[in-house]
């Protein structure tokens, strides 16, 4: 190696550690502004959303108690003039579970009143908890709402999502025949089929399974 290649590679800012030399004064404000980006973090969390979660969490209780009252389940919604509703409560404390949970609320509600498309909205801003149970019944009720509107597409979509969702004996069972009804209606008979089959060997001991052969044969016949 010659002399000028010595004092090229010497000078070279990878070498004996310069990097960190020359860069001392970058890597402060790096360092500084993580620091400050986890405080910012830790008061947003303990501030801020905690805070809202307990706030949105009590309004939630009369809330709830209104929405098992079929004669005050207008009130769950919107309130009743000295507390806020569920709408507003899934409208201002958004990112909070009791928000969440406030979706799901009133995706059932409008349901059940048949304002199909004010119960996709909401049921479509519901985030999956990890729920066994609650999960695929939100994701059902999707389904659901779009029969109602005859999107049979996205129904089989959703009733599918929420069979597969988790195996149990109370869910998987009921959302696979409604999938299985709504491939009937698109003449799908082999889908329509497989759903029923699978119905029959799989939760032999459900309500869905009483008279499931009748169905299988009916398909079949058709397919």
């Amino acid at each position: 190696m010659s002399t000028n290649e010595i004092k090229n590679t010497e000078k070279s800012p990878l070498n004996k550690g310069s990097f960190i030399q020359n860069n001392s004064k970058s890597l402060v404000f790096i360092v500084a502004g993580i620091a400050a980006l986890i405080v910012l973090y830790i008061g947003y969390q303990f501030l801020y959303l905690k805070p809202r979660a307990e706030k949105a969490a009590s309004l939630m209780f009369k809330a709830e108690q209104y929405a098992t009252i079929d004669s005050l389940q207008q009130k769950a919604i919107t309130g009743d003039g000295s507390l806020i509703g569920l709408k507003e409560i899934a409208d201002e404390y958004s990112n909070t579970a009791s928000a969440n949970m406030a979706n799901a609320y009133l995706g059932g509600l409008y349901l059940k009143q048949r304002n199909f498309k004010e119960a996709i909205t909401h049921l479509e801003r519901y985030n999956e908890t990890g729920s066994e149970v609650l999960d695929p019944l939100i994701i059902g009720l999707l389904g659901d709402a779009y029969s109602e509107e005859k999107i049979y597409d996205k129904a089989a979509k959703f009733y599918k999502k929420a069979a597969d969702k988790s195996t149990n004996s109370y869910t998987t069972p009921l959302f696979l025949k409604k999938l299985a009804l709504v491939y009937e209606v698109q003449n799908d008979f082999k889908g329509a089929e497989s759903a029923y089959v699978r119905i029959q060997e799989d939760f032999p001991e459900s309500n869905e399974a009483s008279g499931i052969e009748g169905h299988i044969a009916r398909v079949q016949t058709k397919k």
